[in-house]
């Protein structure tokens, strides 16, 4: 017990989220994440508030000295923090976990649309105002080479950080892909849907990703889907984000096919019509922000959820479409048996799957 009477000071970098069975321990310096038993969360939580390694054996009985000893000694393996005396303790605060931005709208998503491409200007002009970074376009038909074209060119000027293609795969636009930098060198991806038939393909080397999906995308219910896969990095934004806001609509807008302002393209609420008004008009509208504090430890189900600030909101889709605080239906995690199963298969959501018109649909 050489360190009976020393502390364990975490990295600021480093904390623990608690569950229902289980909880993480994130690492947003090293993108990852660790699962721990519920045990360790709350000896990590006593660490935290300034018990000494010996105290809290007092508190639990020296017949659990051993177990206590062997968390500090994991801790220490893992790299989560480090022995300190009681007078270098506070020589190492907590990062602050507040997100703020100053920008009015952080992110965009742009149904290409013959509507929307007439008014191309004027979005873009109108995000570049909210000093938007992030805008995705997408495209569940076939496009013009012309009017991506057009989108890159009329996008290159603005102050966006990274644009996102999803786009149908053709193989007019594939080939053209080694041209996108002489139009646009903010583009960070294009993903192709519907491209079953590009296994003989070379895909060139481009500035930008190059992602694929066999599947068609038809609309934009084939967002807001929960899976562990999406989980591989511990982004430290998202996490600040989750922890203070909605994980997924804070500070986002969406134009759809028919140029109606939307929060997401998903959601039916519509904020005026891009032909008649500008974003900022749309944002100025009552509801407009209404789920942008809804955060993942007021959620039904997610508050007890390990991955919760890991894993992206969806307030489109609802387990319980008349409650906005309801689990999103397309995640098939239970955090009370930490099992995962096809949410389109649980009998449960048969209700809202009908009534967001996923039956007999197998995202």
């Amino acid at each position: 017990m050489s360190n009976f009477d020393k502390y364990f000071v975490f990295f600021s970098t480093c904390f623990a989220v608690n569950g229902y069975n289980r909880s993480l321990i994130l690492d947003l310096q090293r993108r990852t994440f660790l699962s721990i038993p519920n045990t360790m969360y709350e000896i990590i939580d006593l660490f935290n508030s300034k018990k000494s390694i010996g105290e809290i054996i007092e508190f639990y009985g020296i017949e659990n000295s051993e177990i206590i000893n062997e968390y500090v000694d994991y801790l220490l393996e893992k790299e989560f923090g480090f022995i300190a005396n009681y007078e270098e303790f506070d020589n190492f605060p907590a990062m602050n976990r507040s997100f703020e931005v100053p920008s009015l709208i952080t992110n965009s998503i742009i149904e290409i649309s013959h509507i929307n491409l007439g008014n191309i200007k004027k979005i873009i002009q109108n995000l570049n105002d909210f000093n938007c970074t992030h805008v995705q376009f997408i495209s569940y038909d076939k496009i013009l080479l012309n009017d991506l074209i057009l989108l890159l060119k009329e996008s290159e000027e603005s102050d966006f950080k990274s644009i996102q293609f999803i786009l149908k795969y053709t193989d007019e636009v594939f080939e053209f892909l080694p041209q996108v930098i002489n139009y646009n060198k903010r583009v960070t991806e294009i993903l192709f849907h519907s491209s079953e038939d590009i296994t003989d393909k070379i895909i060139p080397p481009t500035n930008f990703n190059i992602n694929f999906l066999e599947y068609a995308i038809r609309n934009f219910k084939f967002c807001g889907v929960v899976n562990e896969k999406y989980f591989n990095q511990v982004n430290k934004e998202r996490v600040l984000e989750s922890l203070n806001h909605n994980s997924c609509l804070y500070k986002k807008i969406a134009i759809d096919e028919a140029g109606n302002i939307k929060n997401c393209p998903a959601l039916k609420k519509k904020f005026g019509n891009i032909q008649d008004i500008t974003l900022q008009n749309a944002i100025e509208i009552n509801g407009f922000t209404e789920f942008w504090d809804i955060k993942k430890d007021e959620i039904t189900t997610c508050k007890d959820c390990e991955f919760r600030h890991v894993c992206t909101d969806c307030r489109a889709f609802l387990e319980n479409p008349k409650d906005k605080h309801s689990k999103p239906l397309k995640c098939g995690y239970n955090p009370y048996d930490n099992i995962w199963e096809d949410w389109s298969l649980n009998p449960l959501k048969e209700e809202a799957l009908t009534y967001y018109g996923f039956e007999n649909l197998k995202m």
